[in-house]
């Protein structure tokens, strides 16, 4: 289940367990009104993500793209290593934050 939060004036977006072809587009739509704002310093914590399919990576890239179009901020943190690794050889890594979680 996708929590958002604000924190000093970011958005940290929690994600559910899994961003998969059943829920990627459910994800999504719960996330667009923290897009709406413009300018939004977005921070999309992973901490209890253990799956991501490619429909998960579309959506990650389609909101990394909004909020650089915005003039914002874009990372993801708490990735788990099983993740990162998915990330790092799709290229995403090179073109946006990603913290590892300290197991």
């Amino acid at each position: 289940m996708t929590q958002i939060l604000k924190e000093n004036g970011k958005t940290i977006i929690k994600t559910g367990q899994r961003i998969d072809t059943m829920n990627a587009g459910e994800f999504e739509r719960d996330i667009e009104p923290a897009l709406a704002d413009g300018g939004v310093d977005l921070e999309m914590d992973c901490t209890e993500l253990n799956y991501m399919a490619s429909s998960g990576l579309r959506v990650i890239q389609k909101t990394m793209r909004t909020v650089m179009q915005q003039k914002g901020q874009f990372k993801m943190t708490n990735v788990s290593p099983e993740i990162y690794k998915v990330l790092n050889m799709t290229g995403f890594t090179k073109f946006m934050k990603v913290e590892q979680r300290k197991d």
